[in-house]
C-alpha cells in the first residue's frame, strides 16, 4: 500500500488540471489515484475525454491515463476514494463556493486553484513563501463547517506572481504606491494558440475581471489573522492600480512594474533583499519548493519568456531591469509562469505546506 496520500483532481480535463496532472506525475507525497470532471466526460478513460486536446508538452502519465473519470457532481463517490482534493472546476462562482464546500464537508481537504473562495474570510489564500501563517484561519473556518478534517485552501491569482513576491522581499523599505501592468499568457484563459488562432499577432487590452484581483489580492496576503473575528483581515497598503494585457504568449507573466518607497533603499540594498528572500517552503525543504525563490538578471533584456519562464521548474520568479524613475523611485520587471507557480504548481506547493503543517492527513 503506498504510503503517499492518494490525490482527486476535480475538473481534470481542463487546462489546469491537466497540469496538476502532469506536475502530481511522480511526486513523493501525492498519487492521482481519481480524476472527476464535467458529467460529458464522466464514465471514460482519461484518455479518451482528453484525446486531441491534452494540452501539456509533456505525454500524458500512463497511469492516469487509464483511470475512469468520476462525475465532480458526485461528491460522496469522489471523496470516498481519496484523502486530498486539487480543485480546477470550471463552473460559476457560486457552483464553484457549493461544490468546494460540500467536498469539504466529507472531511475531504480541498486546495483550490480557482477564484471563488479568495474572499471568503475563513478561507486562506496563501503564498507559501509570504503568508504560511494564514493558514491558521483553518481552524475558524472548520468550526463553521462543523468539520474537524475538511476545509478550503486557496492559491491567488496567476497574475499577481510576478510583482507581489517582490513587494515582499522589500516590504522593510515601506512600498506605498504601486502602479503594474501585466502582459498575461493565452494559457491564462485556458487556451492555447490552436484554441485562439486570433490571438496570434494579436493583444487584447482586457482581461475580465484581472485588474481587479490584481490590485486587491496582495492587499489580502499582506493581511492579517484576526481570531477574535476568526478570519483574515487584508492590509490597507500598497495602493496599487493595475492593467492587464492579454499577449500572443503561450505561457508566463511578464509585469512591468513602478513603486514609491517610504524609506530610500540603493538598488544593492533592493536585489540583496530579493536574492535573501526566503520563505517557509524553503525552509523545510518542501518538494516543489524553489531552492533560489527569486533571481535577479542583470542583463538588460532579461527576463525573458523563451529563456526564463521554466526557471526553478517553472516555480521560481525573475526580476530584471531595476533602475531608478523620474516619476516614481524605483521600476523593475518581473516574469512568472502562470500555469505553474500561477496556477497548479502553487497550489502543489499549497498542498505540500498544509501536509507539512499536519492540516493534509491520511483518512
Amino acid at each position: 500500500m503506498s504510503e503517499k496520500l492518494k490525490a482527486g483532481i476535480l475538473g481534470a480535463t481542463g487546462m489546469v488540471g491537466q497540469r496538476f496532472i502532469a506536475l502530481l506525475e511522480n511526486h513523493p507525497w501525492f498519487e492521482v489515484t481519481t480524476v472527476a470532471a464535467s458529467p460529458r466526460s464522466a464514465g471514460r478513460t482519461y484518455r479518451e475525454a482528453v484525446q486531441g486536446r491534452w494540452k501539456m508538452d509533456t505525454p500524458l502519465p500512463e497511469r492516469v491515463a487509464d483511470l475512469v473519470v468520476k462525475n465532480v457532481n458526485e461528491v460522496e463517490s469522489v471523496a470516498s476514494e481519496v484523502d486530498m482534493v486539487f480543485s480546477a472546476v470550471d463552473m460559476t462562482k457560486e457552483e464553484i463556493k457549493a461544490i468546494e464546500e460540500a467536498y469539504a464537508r466529507t472531511e475531504t481537504p480541498v486546495v483550490s486553484n480557482n477564484s471563488a473562495h479568495r474572499w471568503t474570510k475563513d478561507v486562506p489564500m496563501v503564498v507559501p513563501e509570504i503568508n504560511p501563517e494564514h493558514m491558521q484561519v483553518i481552524e475558524f473556518q472548520r468550526k463553521r463547517l462543523g468539520t474537524t478534517r475538511g476545509f478550503v485552501a486557496v492559491k491567488p491569482n496567476c497574475s499577481i506572481q510576478s510583482y507581489a513576491p517582490v513587494l515582499s522581499a522589500w516590504k522593510a523599505f515601506e512600498p506605498y504606491e504601486v502602479v503594474a501592468t501585466t502582459y498575461q499568457a493565452i494559457s491564462g484563459a485556458g487556451k492555447t494558440f490552436a484554441d485562439w488562432p486570433e490571438m496570434e499577432g494579436n493583444i487584447i487590452p482586457y482581461i475580465g475581471g484581472e485588474e481587479e484581483k490584481s490590485e486587491k489580492e496582495p492587499l489580502r496576503i499582506w493581511g492579517h489573522v484576526d481570531r477574535e473575528k476568526g478570519e483574515i483581515v487584508p492590509a490597507q497598503s500598497p495602493l496599487i492600480t493595475c492593467q492587464c494585457i492579454r499577449v500572443p504568449v503561450l505561457n508566463g507573466h511578464t509585469a512591468a512594474v513602478f513603486v514609491k518607497f517610504r524609506q530610500k533603499p540603493t538598488k544593492e540594498e533592493l536585489v540583496a533583499a530579493l536574492l535573501n528572500f526566503r520563505g517557509m517552503p524553503q525552509e523545510l525543504g518542501l518538494p516543489s519548493a524553489p531552492k533560489q525563490f527569486i533571481r535577479y538578471m542583470e542583463e538588460d533584456d532579461r527576463p525573458q519568456i523563451r529563456l526564463d519562464v521554466d526557471y526553478e521548474n517553472g516555480m521560481g520568479i525573475s526580476v530584471g531591469r531595476l533602475r531608478e524613475d523620474t516619476v516614481y523611485d524605483w521600476k523593475f520587471v518581473g516574469l512568472s509562469h502562470n500555469t505553474v507557480r500561477g496556477a497548479a504548481g502553487g497550489a502543489v506547493l499549497c498542498a505540500e505546506l498544509l501536509k507539512a503543517q499536519g492540516y493534509i492527513t491520511k483518512k
